[in-house]
C-alpha cells in the first residue's frame, strides 16, 4: 500500500514539475503580394507588391496564428510540419484552418542568402498570399 501511495506521489511530482515551452512570436509585415490560378488551373502572375504594416502573432500555446489585418485572419494550426533547411532557406509549416473552416498551409521562411529576410506564405489550393514580414 505505501509503495502505490509513493508511486502516485512521485507521479504527480513529476507532472507537476513538468515546464511549457510554448511561445508567442511577434512579426510586422512590411508588403504583401498574391498569386491566383486561372479558370484552367494554372497559375497566374504574382501581383505588385502592396505596402501594408500589420501584426502578425504566432501563438504556439493557443495553436494559432493571426494575421491583423483589415479583416482579421485567423488560423488554427492542425500539425507542426518538420523544419526544412537547405542552403537557402529555412522553412517552418504548418497545416492550419481558417476562420472559414478551409484548409490551408503557413509558412515562415527565413532566406539565408538575403541577410536572413523573413516571408510568409499563406498557401491554399487556388491562391498563395505572400507576406515579408520581420521580428518585432
Amino acid at each position: 500500500m505505501t509503495k502505490t501511495k509513493l508511486f502516485i506521489i512521485l507521479f504527480f511530482l513529476g507532472l507537476g514539475s513538468q515546464q511549457s515551452y510554448s511561445q508567442n512570436y511577434k512579426f510586422k509585415t512590411s508588403g504583401f503580394s498574391v498569386l491566383e490560378k486561372n479558370e484552367k488551373g494554372k497559375w497566374g502572375k504574382w501581383s505588385d507588391l502592396g505596402l501594408v504594416n500589420i501584426l502578425v502573432s504566432l501563438d504556439t500555446n493557443k495553436d494559432r496564428i493571426v494575421i491583423y489585418s483589415q479583416a482579421i485572419q485567423l488560423f488554427e494550426i492542425i500539425d507542426y510540419q518538420p523544419t526544412e533547411e537547405n542552403d537557402t532557406d529555412i522553412v517552418y509549416s504548418f497545416t492550419c484552418k481558417d476562420n472559414n473552416g478551409e484548409d490551408c498551409t503557413l509558412s515562415i521562411i527565413t532566406r539565408k542568402k538575403q541577410d536572413n529576410r523573413k516571408q510568409l506564405y499563406v498557401n491554399y489550393e487556388n491562391r498563395i498570399i505572400v507576406y515579408n514580414i520581420f521580428n518585432m
